[in-house]
Formats: C-alpha cells, structure tokens, sequence
C-alpha cells in the first residue's frame, strides 16, 4: 500500500493513514486502499481488533485540491461514506488514536470507529461549513447519535475546530491522554478486548447498532434479549462461566 501503513501484531491490525507531507489529507487512493484492507481484515480471522493510528496527524480532511470542480455525480463518485461504513460494520471492535487534526473526513474516519482516544494535542472538527458543503461521510449522521444533535449542530454548523478536553466533555472521544501515552493507551485496550469472547463482542457490539436502529424501545429491548439469550448457545458462554466459578482465565475459542 503506497498510502496507507499495516501491521498486525498480537492479534491487533494497526493501520496508519501515510501522507505526512498533506497532513494525512484523506483522497480517493487513500480511500480506496483503506476499503480494500477493511475487506482483506473482514476475511483474516486472525485480526481480532483495529486500531486506526496516527503519526503527527490523524487526518486533516479531505484532499480540497481533488474537490474543487467536482459536479455532482463526480462528487457522490469521490465519497467516503461507502467506504467509512465498511468499517463501521466490521464485526470486530474498532478504536481510533488520534493525534493532531482530525478534521472533517478525518473525525468522520475516527466516528466510524467503536472507540476513539486522543492525545492532549489533538484537534477536531468539521469545518466543511467555510467550503460551502458540509459534512457528507457520516458526519451529520454519526455525530448526532454519538453526541446528540445539539452539540453535532454546534459543529457542523459553526465549523469551528475544538480541542481534545472539549471532545471529551461531550463524548466526541473516549478518552484523552499524553502525546507519549497515545499509541501505549490504544494497544492497552486492544489487549483487553482481545482477552474478551469475540462472540460476545461481536454480538455486543451488533445489538448496540440494532437498538439505536431501532425507534421503538420495547422492539429494541427485544433484540437485546434474543440476542443475550442466544449467547448461551455458544462454547465462549459455558468457558466464561466456568472460568469465573473456578477462578482462572478463561481461554475463548470464539465457539
């Protein structure tokens, strides 16, 4: 991969947008090779989580230059969107480090993750409002379900950039660290969720979707205990609770 970077180790996937020289500007080769490895991950059982990494920046937006005299149909042509929910539909658990600018396609990349933790130095925002355009890869979508309407709207609407306490405090990232504790913090979480069930954590993470999917809470509530219920069917369950009465690790054969 010429724009991108990839490692599997233990387990984790760690990919790295590589375009330093554009800040981690996001274009369609960038894109292209980000579906391709989501693809390739969907099929390689021995990835049990991603971490989308950062280098100096996580993403500062989309490639402007590559945008500008777009028509229409060439622009639904140069969408991320397709792309960003390939990812979000990864049945494995996603976290996004982010460091320096995540701006526009770049905090859409990192919403389409599960989990995002960022460093003191990062900054957010959708700023696609000063272009003339707004946010077209999940922004307007994502952002509200992750941190209400209000605070999305304040956003997108203003354009303005925040920081990564500000993030924080209204649920835009998980968690803010030190630059230096970044990286050392996305693989500490990747390792816990690597000990879980991965039956569990898929099945956990497919019914969060569904219930949010879903209007009527009585109709969401069902889904979650089909779902709990089903569980019990699997080797992973019986493994678990053994383990908890015996008082040992338990080993997960995702069964």
């Amino acid at each position: 991969m010429e724009n991108l970077t990839f490692e599997i180790m233990d387990h984790i996937g760690i990919a790295k947008v590589n375009r330093p020289k554009a800040f981690n500007a996001l274009n369609r080769d960038v894109v292209k090779e980000l579906e391709e490895l989501v693809e390739i991950i969907q099929n390689n059982k021995a990835v049990a989580v991603l971490i989308i990494g950062s280098g100096d920046h996580f993403a500062a937006g989309a490639d402007i230059k590559n945008m500008v005299d777009l028509n229409e149909e060439e622009a639904k042509a140069f969408s991320f969107s397709n792309t960003f929910s390939k990812l979000a539909n990864l049945e494995i658990p996603t976290i996004a480090a982010i460091e320096g600018f995540a701006l526009g396609g770049g905090l859409e990349l990192a919403l389409a993750c599960d989990l995002r933790i960022a460093s003191k130095t990062a900054k957010l925002g959708f700023p696609e409002i000063k272009l003339g355009i707004m946010p077209g890869a999940g922004g307007t979508i994502r952002g509200p379900r992750i941190i209400g309407a209000a605070r999305a709207k304040e956003l997108i609407l203003l354009g303005e950039m925040i920081d990564a306490d500000q993030a924080e405090r209204i649920g835009l990232v998980n968690r803010v660290v030190e630059p230096e504790e970044l990286n050392d913090t996305a693989l500490e979480w990747a390792r816990t969720l690597c000990k879980k069930s991965p039956i569990s954590l898929k099945i956990a993470k497919a019914t969060i979707e569904a219930g949010l999917d879903q209007a009527d809470i009585n109709e969401a509530m069902k889904i979650e205990e089909k779902n709990w219920a089903e569980l019990f069917s699997t080797e992973d369950q019986k493994e678990g609770m053994k383990a908890f009465i015996e008082k040992r690790r338990p080993i997960y054969l995702g069964k």
